[in-house]
């Protein structure tokens, strides 16, 4: 399947060059902008005049009606009819003469990304709708890193956000989606920025079975649908959050020696469940180190009814209750939503949930780097023992204190970082006590032998107690 056939895709990619963010910030003012990504249109509407960018910005940013033959010039050298025939913009059943887009057209950096979104409209979606830039896609484009790599994959490409990406620091870019209309968008975008991706039809991982790559991502199909499913862009078609489970499983077979993974999943918080061991019992027990991380939860009425709102099947009563059903029948007390990120190593695999609902110093991509490295570095009893380690930057102590009888009385004092992942972390007095003599001079050894001679206690004893918090504290980032 094509939307358009390779001379008319690259007059499409001629007419629409000019057609980028940077350019409507040049000319609109990045003020205008910004409102329009809340939804406010009004100095965009105000602004934009009959000329070719003026055109295309009322009909594929704000996603306003134009006359036809402004189209027609806005769009030149493709043509007004084709436009039409291929659905990139709709007539005016009225007869006034007018166009609308019938496709969306949105930006990711210097990249213009068509696809079945348009623009200022949720819900109401075919079956086969195929999503453009979203929070999703955001966040894995946020969470990938971008050193160079001789091969990248994009599992569930859509549009080919992910892919496009890659191909600016990818040597050969492959993308699979199960979609004929994705795969088609994905082409065609590819068309429009100039980009050369290997683009494969099957479900999952079918059309890639025995290729390893060196990075991988996917924003798959992760909606635990049942049984609202049938909606190709949101269900996987697995059961439950069996989609995400086939990922983590076939990741040492997917990545090369070194290589990452990162991809968005959904999973169950089921009843008596710890959601952390089963999505941690997903991976090969040798080959990879893995951080998964939730970033929202939801109980089962507000999942479904989430995803009734974003398909449109709000009205569908029955189907909420079949849903509910479901959920109470397996037992679900709620979904989790958020990332999982994967690299291939040599020996056992090592997983590391955790909840970060909280606001963190973007990109996440190093976030992600900085969690690996940590974890990279040998951490046992005798390693640290010798380490010299220092309280990292933007670090503070803060306390509450109650007044007692005798003034303030400090009752909770804890640890902030104002960078990085910005994690909050209670600390005792004797805590307290060893962090302030890490300035990276001086061997855990020699502190704890002095902490040990302030309290009258043996060394070995009090290095006991406090190994497992310097761990944490080195693993979490407060003290390098």
């Amino acid at each position: 399947m094509r939307l358009l056939q390779t001379d008319a895709a690259a007059r499409l990619g001629e007419a629409l060059r000019g057609f980028r963010r940077a350019a409507l910030s040049a000319v609109h003012g990045p003020e205008a902008l910004a409102a329009a990504d809340r939804g406010d249109y009004r100095a965009l509407l105000a602004q934009c005049g009959d000329d070719p960018l003026g055109v295309l910005t009322r009909l594929f940013t704000v996603g306003a009606p134009v006359p036809a033959a402004d189209a027609a010039n806005a769009l030149a050298p493709f043509t007004l009819a084709e436009a039409l025939d291929c659905g990139l913009l709709t007539g005016d059943d009225t007869g006034s003469d007018t166009v609308a887009a019938g496709w969306g057209a949105q930006f990711d950096g210097d990249r213009l990304l068509l696809s079945d979104q348009l623009p200022n409209t949720t819900g109401g979606r075919t079956r086969e709708h195929v999503l453009g830039v979203g929070g999703a896609s955001n966040l894995l484009l946020d969470l990938t890193p971008r050193e160079p790599v001789a091969s990248a994959l994009d599992l569930g490409t859509g549009c080919g956000v992910q892919a496009l990406a890659l191909a600016a620091h990818a040597e050969r870019v492959t993308a699979t989606d199960l979609s004929e209309r994705a795969l088609a968008f994905a082409a065609l975008n590819a068309a429009v920025n100039g980009a050369d991706l290997e683009l494969l039809q099957g479900d999952l991982l079918a059309p890639v079975a025995g290729r390893a790559f060196d990075l991988v991502v996917a924003n798959p199909p992760f909606v635990i649908g049942t049984p609202g499913s049938g909606w190709t862009y949101r269900d996987g078609g697995r059961d439950a959050d069996g989609i995400a489970a086939e990922l983590a499983a076939a990741s040492t077979r997917l990545l090369a020696p070194g290589g990452t993974m990162r991809f968005l999943a959904n999973w169950l918080h089921r009843k008596g469940e710890d959601w952390s061991a089963r999505v941690a019992g997903w991976f090969p027990d040798e080959g990879v180190r893995v951080w998964a991380v939730e970033r929202e939860v939801l109980d089962p009425l507000d999942y479904v009814r989430t995803w009734q709102r974003d398909s449109g099947e709000s009205h569908d009563a029955e189907q909420a209750a079949a849903w509910l059903d479901w959920f109470a029948a397996n037992e679900v007390e709620a979904v989790g939503f958020g990332f999982i990120a994967v690299r291939r190593i040599d020996g056992p695999t090592g997983v590391v949930c955790e909840e970060a609902r909280h606001a963190v110093a973007l990109p996440w991509r190093d976030r992600v780097a900085d969690h690996f490295a940590v974890r990279a570095r040998p951490l046992e009893p005798e390693d640290l023992w010798t380490a010299r380690l220092r309280v990292s930057g933007g670090t503070v102590l803060q306390q509450s204190a109650v007044l007692g009888e005798e003034g303030w009385d400090v009752d909770r004092q804890w640890l902030q970082q104002a960078e990085g992942m910005r994690y909050a972390e209670e600390a005792d007095p004797l805590v307290v006590a060893f962090l302030g003599a890490c300035d990276g001079t001086a061997e855990v050894r020699l502190q704890v032998q002095l902490l040990a001679d302030t309290y009258g206690a043996e060394a070995p004893m009090l290095y006991a107690q406090l190994y497992p918090v310097i761990r944490r504290l080195v693993e979490r980032g407060f003290l390098v």
